[in-house]
């Protein structure tokens, strides 16, 4: 072989090398690319099982709605999401738990975000209590979610394990935060009384008395509840709430 020969060989395997590393740094951009669009394209889908049982609890919260814990039947409620009552079973053992799934979709955002804000010591009560007032309304009353609140009203009563059901999972602890963030603001001074550390029920009043007059008598007054929180939350702690601007 020539001495042309051989250097034109080695030129050969020079560029394929060259061209090896190109379409190998092409694959890797086309994949970072891709993932980027993946990530760039928001929440990640649900997957079939994930939707079902999303559409699930839609279709009871509609059921719950209309007719009640006590009159809703689980042939409904699958009928109204498009599914056989045997698969509602894959997802849920009984009406009961069925509901307790639809609470805890009510209230645990409300839940984590309180207690992600009231976690910080130094936080004024001020800002916790907007929090958990704008955390609700967002959740619980500008949504379909209200009625089952109404609902543990009206038939708590006559259903004592759904009533203990809600209050193991959802009172107690927001009494529990709410209480020790009281107690902090009234050993800074924010507060003049330890009365809202010791009731913490007087701090979520409101949120009851806007569940009760939405359904009783709204038609005949409707009553303006951003507003009405706020005019607490200056009664409790002598501070409006800021607007976000």
């Amino acid at each position: 072989m020539t001495s042309q020969s051989v250097n034109e060989c080695v030129a050969v395997r020079k560029d394929s090398r060259r061209n090896g590393k190109r379409r190998g740094r092409a694959k890797s951009g086309a994949g970072e690319r891709s993932a980027a669009a993946q990530i760039g394209s928001g929440r990640p889908r649900r997957t079939a099982p994930e939707a079902r049982r999303q559409a699930i609890l839609d279709a009871a919260l509609t059921v719950f709605a209309e007719r009640g814990f006590e009159a809703a039947r689980l042939d409904d409620i699958a009928a109204r999401a498009g599914i056989a009552k045997g698969t509602l079973y894959l997802y849920f053992t009984d009406k009961q738990a069925l509901f307790e799934a639809l609470i805890h979709s009510a209230v645990d955002p409300i839940l984590a975000q309180l207690s992600a804000v009231a976690a910080a010591p130094e936080l004024p009560l001020n800002k916790v209590l907007t929090s958990l007032f704008t955390a609700f309304q967002r959740e619980v009353l500008g949504t379909k979610r209200k009625f089952l609140l109404r609902l543990m009203i009206a038939e708590g009563p006559r259903f004592p394990a759904l009533a203990e059901f809600h209050y193991r999972n959802v009172v107690s602890r927001m009494m529990a935060v709410i209480a020790e963030a009281a107690h902090r603001a009234h050993e800074r001074g924010e507060l003049a009384t330890n009365g809202p550390a010791r009731f913490p029920q007087l701090v979520v009043a409101p949120l009851l008395v806007a569940v009760i007059w939405d359904a009783l008598f709204a038609r005949l007054a409707p009553l303006d509840v951003a507003a009405m929180l706020e005019a607490h939350q200056r009664l409790l702690t002598g501070k409006a709430p800021r607007r976000r601007s």
